[in-house]
């Protein structure tokens, strides 16, 4: 998820579409707290650990 956000905001960049840059940005995010939880020992969705 994290990586598709990069890839979402480098594409939004270079082609300056704004709905991309915020989409990469919300996947960014949300990938980074999934991840800190996930580490954390917390069940995300079910799992005990999240790529």
């Amino acid at each position: 998820m994290i990586v598709l956000g990069i890839i979402l905001l480098v594409v939004g960049f270079v082609t300056s579409i704004s709905i991309l840059w915020t989409i990469g940005i919300v996947l960014v995010v949300l990938g980074a707290v999934l991840w800190v939880l996930g580490s954390l020992g917390h069940a995300v969705a079910g799992r005990r650990h999240y790529w």
